[in-house]
């Protein structure tokens, strides 16, 4: 994000200046050729990078550093007051990344305590509705469905899709290029590169998800043997990554799936 921003920005209205109705703090940082719609909330210590588009009725609250070419739309809030009982008004942030949309009526919160951060990287789209709580990190080119929630300290890792209505509950992980289908509910964590069913159980690799990273065809298999040893193979969590480790031929994506499993919390979705 780059810090050298002006107080002054562009607005959609004939007229220029802020629209009628916008509260917009003299103290917010705002870069050069951001639009600004009437009826916009912003408040004291927020930090909006270049060109970003802030549609009418959103509040962008303090504690908020937004990156460059970022879509706001109606009805969101970014950087709301954590829904945490142990918050006490601390000082804390809600960092986003650049070239992410924020359709309607979506909330994010700020993160609990001092220092504390709920982060959003790059060129993520949340749909209307959605909601990511305090302190829950999320990295790039993730989607979230239309009413999809993620509660506090959840980690989604990249290219994460999310269909609709699903909840993630607290400090849950999300591997990279797992896809959540409609509905779920889960409170384990979803390891990289499968398809979570809506009975939170393994769906099956997310062949489609590796096809458009790029991953060929044999790397594709080696994962399904990964996965087949975890889900299938009437075993411990712990023996299934022994045997990963000595049957699945290594490589980047079989590293990211064992370095995921052998750091759970939580344990994983459909495995006791």
């Amino acid at each position: 994000m780059d810090n050298s921003y002006s107080n002054s920005y562009q607005t959609p209205l004939p007229s220029g200046g802020v629209g009628g109705g916008s509260g917009i703090s003299p103290n917010a940082r705002i870069g050069k050729n951001c639009k600004i719609f009437p009826f916009v909330y912003i408040e004291d210590d927020v930090v909006i990078g270049d060109n970003c588009i802030i549609f009418p009725f959103v509040s962008i609250l303090s504690g908020t550093r937004m990156g460059s070419h970022n879509k706001v739309h109606q009805g969101a809030v970014i950087g709301a007051l954590p829904q945490d009982f142990n918050f006490c008004g601390e000082k804390s942030e809600c960092i986003i990344g650049d070239n992410n949309i924020f359709r309607e009526n979506v909330v994010v919160n700020r993160a609990t305590h001092t220092g504390g951060q709920t982060v959003i990287g790059n060129d993520n789209v949340l749909m209307e509705g959605a909601h990511i709580s305090h302190d829950t990190r999320v990295g790039d080119r993730c989607v979230f469905g239309y009413g999809t929630k993620i509660a506090g300290d959840c980690i989604i890792q990249d290219g994460v899709i999310f269909s609709s209505s699903v909840i993630a509950n607290a400090k849950s992980r999300v591997g990279r290029g797992a896809m959540i289908q409609a509905g779920t509910t889960f409170s384990k964590d979803v390891p990289p590169y499968i398809i979570c069913s809506k009975r939170s159980e393994y769906g099956g690799v997310n062949f489609t998800m590796g096809r458009s990273y790029g991953v060929d065809e044999k790397t594709l298999k080696h994962i399904a043997n990964a996965y087949r040893l975890v889900y299938l193979s009437n075993t411990s969590l712990f023996d299934a990554i022994k045997q990963i480790k000595d049957q699945v031929p290594d490589g980047p994506e079989i590293r990211n799936i064992l370095a995921f499993m052998e750091s759970t919390e939580l344990g994983l979705i459909g495995k006791k």
